[in-house]
């Protein structure tokens, strides 16, 4: 990566090839191996973090929203997941035929807006617990989109401290849930939700 920007590449593939499923390696249909489950690219990806920035990206391959491999959850999850670790955004499904629960993903101004953040800085995993996970990425006005992550297969509730994201415990902050579209209201310290089963619940906080 760090020969990527020497030789003035804009992007690299970090990972091994992606196919549409949440977790796990599969064989290709004509039987070579292998690739890799949604989850795992994340994976792969995720501690590369410090290598992307403004002009120079980390590439954990196509989204594969869409294909029909993944439930409509994981699919919001996996779109999240690209958007915060700030990844080129490259549909790779078939654009002229989806489903509008497809095209909402795709089209969700305000999770687009957390991966094109002039910042440029690349989402991270902050904590976890088993299959229970909070990601951040600072935004260039000081805010933090935070994910929310339940990898399991029942639902938990989820919480994220200010500490764990970059400020202060004692800051009062707004939180905006960027898939309902809805203000959430003030928290201090700390913001907790329930997260269903492959799913995400995605915020920007606001002090």
């Amino acid at each position: 990566m760090a020969l990527g920007q020497e030789v003035g590449g804009n992007l690299w593939r970090t990972t091994g090839d992606i196919q549409d499923h949440w977790v796990g390696q599969q064989k290709w249909p004509d039987g070579s191996c292998c690739s890799n489950g949604m989850l795992d690219i994340a994976d792969q990806n995720e501690p590369l973090y410090s290598a992307a920035g403004p002009g120079h990206w980390n590439d954990p391959d196509m989204l594969e929203v869409g294909n029909g491999g993944m439930t409509t959850i994981e699919y919001r999850s996996h779109f999240s997941l690209w958007a915060l670790m700030a990844a080129p955004l490259m549909a790779g499904n078939d654009l002229r035929n989806m489903t509008p629960e497809i095209r909402d993903i795709l089209t969700n101004k305000e999770v687009i807006a957390i991966d094109q953040d002039p910042l440029g800085r690349q989402g991270r995993r902050v904590w976890k617990d088993n299959d229970l996970e909070v990601w951040a990425k600072q935004l260039k006005d000081g805010d933090r989109s935070v994910i929310l992550l339940n990898r399991g297969n029942s639902s938990h509730e989820i919480t994220a401290n200010w500490e764990q994201i970059g400020y202060p415990g004692h800051l009062s902050a707004t939180v905006r849930d960027l898939w309902t579209h809805k203000d959430l209201g003030k928290f201090t310290g700390k913001f907790s939700a329930p997260v269903e089963s492959h799913g995400v619940v995605m915020v920007v906080v606001r002090p």
